[in-house]
C-alpha cells in the first residue's frame, strides 16, 4: 500500500495518515503542510473536485462513487509514495466522512459499515477540532451549524473503532505543530 531530509521511517509501504475533521477545520490546509514537510504525497479530497466540475453536490446515489474514487486516489498515492521511498502519504479526508455525511445529510447509514471497514487501513487518523473560523467553501459547504454535530459523530465513530487517533485543535502554527507531534508518535 499503501521526501527531503526530513525525519525517515524505514519501511517498504508508505503509512496512510488521515486528516478527518468537519467541513472548514483545515483539513486540505493541513494536509498540504504535512506533506510539504515531509516530502510525501498527499491525497486531495475528490468531493472538491465532483462539486467543480459537476456544478453540484453529489446525490444519495452518488456518495458510494465518492468513497470509491477516494480510495483509488490513495491507493494511486500510496504508489507515487513507495515509488519515492516516502514514509507517508496525507490523506485530506477518508471514505468514514463521505459514509457519515450521507448519513448526516440523506439519512442514509448504509455506507457507514464500509466507511468503518476502510478505515482500518491509516496508521493514524488527525481529527480536527471544529475551533477555526468557518469559511464558505464553494457548494461543498452545509453551513458552521453541522460543524458541532458532524464533529460529535465523527468522535463516536473514531471511538467505536479503537483505531489510533490524535485530536488536533488550535489556530494556524499550534494546530501544524500539533499534528507533527502526532506524526513523530506514529514514526516511532
Amino acid at each position: 500500500m499503501s521526501r527531503n531530509d526530513k525525519p525517515q521511517v524505514a519501511m517498504t509501504t508508505a503509512r496512510l495518515i488521515c486528516i478527518l475533521g468537519a467541513e472548514s477545520t483545515g483539513k486540505t490546509t493541513l494536509a498540504q503542510a504535512l506533506a510539504s514537510h515531509y516530502a510525501c504525497p498527499w491525497v486531495p479530497e475528490y468531493l472538491r473536485q465532483f462539486c467543480q466540475t459537476q456544478g453540484r453536490t453529489p446525490e444519495r446515489a452518488e456518495q458510494a462513487q465518492v468513497i470509491e474514487t477516494q480510495v483509488r486516489w490513495e491507493s494511486e498515492a500510496t504508489e507515487r509514495a513507495h515509488q519515492q521511498h516516502s514514509p507517508f502519504v496525507f490523506c485530506d479526508t477518508a471514505p468514514l466522512l463521505t459514509a457519515i455525511y450521507s448519513n448526516y445529510i440523506f439519512s442514509d447509514p448504509s455506507l457507514l459499515p464500509q466507511g468503518r471497514a476502510l478505515h482500518a487501513s491509516y496508521a493514524l487518523t488527525l481529527l480536527l477540532a471544529p475551533d477555526i473560523d468557518w469559511v464558505a467553501d464553494g457548494l461543498q459547504r452545509d453551513g458552521e451549524h453541522v460543524r458541532a454535530p458532524v464533529h460529535s459523530f465523527i468522535e463516536q465513530e473514531l471511538a467505536a473503532l479503537a483505531l489510533p487517533f490524535a485530536r488536533i485543535s488550535g489556530q494556524g502554527r499550534q494546530r501544524l505543530a500539533a499534528a507533527l507531534a502526532a506524526v513523530q508518535q506514529c514514526e516511532a
